[in-house]
């Protein structure tokens, strides 16, 4: 015969006002997510939310891209190298929750099998779940991604208000989602018209120009040339603008395997060589002798220093020299590129990642979008890392980024 402990008149109403306290808090929470247009703010706000009201020791929040059918963590608290890794729709959690559309509370992930692919996660994280409780995010019937809790604090098990409360927060923060992206969308648009108006409007001007009867046979070479560069420059706009709009959506798809940073640096400094030697600028390098293994995508990082490095480059002066150094520093890899050029204003620094950012009075002395750096920023972000810039007037300045270093050897 099974015998249960009745549960005491008092502790019942404990739970209740715990509860209650717990949907006003949600309240709050709605009115801050609502107000938040900005994606990765708002990710952030939410996994912080979710781990306040189902007292967790880790949450983390996935998209789902529908063009590859695969989730990316996008955001997550306590659970540092998950970025950059890809959740199959088959034989994970959240794939689960994605396929059914509904919430699933695991008690003992280590032993369920539909954990197969997380436990991969924990591998990266260096993290161990124990349980999870994992909600879809419906905007209009469609699920766009996945909210989960990881490991209730003391040990114990999730129960139906932890679910009940988690899939409110998931129906909100849906709605917040979907309304930053399509935020962005319409705000990297509006951008995009405003920055192709000038090199468009080269473009028909000079070609207006070529069809003058007056024109010489040399003014017509000198307005084609004008005509080709501008049209490489709207080129390279429209590579750079579809790249950082599937960054910031969290549809480009970054691969997830063993990387060698110093192989990666080897590789970028060796591209900009030339480019260096043509104007006089010394190149160095100082990495370990061994390899600094991580987990993340060797063309994006390969992209990331190649950016910084021909940023260097095109802003020093002839006899000024580049830097390249790679640490390893406890559990993260860092990579700085330091140069002797001319500096940044301070007043400009706290800019340098924006979108279409130029440094005023750089615009017309050096071509560019100003996409480059933010760019940069989003890989380094994808990979569950962060990146810097110090800056010292007439003295240079360096970019230095960082990114968790993984336990492959081989």
């Amino acid at each position: 015969m099974t015998t249960s402990t009745p549960v005491s008149e008092e502790t019942s109403k404990n739970e209740g006002h715990e509860r209650t306290a717990k949907l006003e808090r949600l309240i709050e929470i709605s009115r801050s997510l609502n107000s938040t247009l900005s994606l990765r703010p708002l990710l952030r706000q939410i996994v912080l939310a979710a781990q306040e009201i189902t007292d967790t020791e880790a949450c983390s929040i996935l998209l789902l891209d529908r063009h590859s059918g695969q989730l990316h963590f996008e955001e997550a608290t306590n659970l540092p190298g998950i970025h950059s890794i890809i959740v199959p729709i088959k034989g994970s959690v959240a794939g689960w929750v994605v396929r059914t559309g509904k919430p699933l509370i695991v008690e003992d992930a280590q032993n369920d099998p539909r954990f197969d692919f997380s436990s991969k996660a924990d591998a990266q994280s260096t993290f161990t779940t124990r349980s999870i409780l994992a909600v879809p995010l419906k905007a209009r019937e469609n699920v766009i991604g996945v909210l989960e809790a990881i490991n209730k604090i003391g040990e114990g098990q999730f129960t139906s208000t932890d679910c009940e409360l988690l899939s409110v927060l998931g129906d909100q923060a849906a709605v917040a989602v979907q309304n930053a992206l399509l935020f962005q969308q319409s705000d990297l648009i509006a951008e995009i018209v405003h920055e192709m108006r000038t090199p468009l409007n080269s473009v028909i001007a000079y070609a207006d120009l070529m069809q003058r009867p007056t024109v010489t046979l040399d003014q017509t070479r000198q307005f084609a040339a004008i005509i080709q560069s501008e049209a490489k420059r709207i080129v390279e706009m429209t590579n750079n603008f579809l790249d950082l709009a599937r960054l910031e959506s969290g549809r480009a798809s970054l691969a997830h395997s063993p990387v060698d940073v110093v192989t990666v640096v080897h590789m970028s400094v060796n591209v900009v060589h030339a480019q260096a030697e043509e104007r006089q600028i010394t190149l160095s390098i100082e990495v370990p002798s061994t390899p600094l293994m991580v987990m993340g995508d060797a063309q994006r990082l390969h992209q990331v220093l190649l950016n910084l490095l021909s940023n260097a480059i095109k802003y020093c002066r002839p006899g000024d020299q580049v830097r390249v150094v790679a640490r390893r520093d406890d559990t993260w890899v860092l990579v700085s590129v330091a140069d002797t050029g001319p500096g940044i204003p301070p007043d400009a620094l706290p800019s340098i990642f924006e979108r279409f950012y130029r440094v005023p009075g750089t615009e017309k002395a050096f071509a560019g979008t100003g996409l480059g750096l933010t760019i940069a920023h989003q890989i380094i972000e994808a990979h569950g890392g962060e990146i810097t810039v110090e800056s010292q007037l007439g003295e240079g300045t360096t970019f230095t980024f960082r990114i968790p270093a993984s336990r492959y050897t081989e």
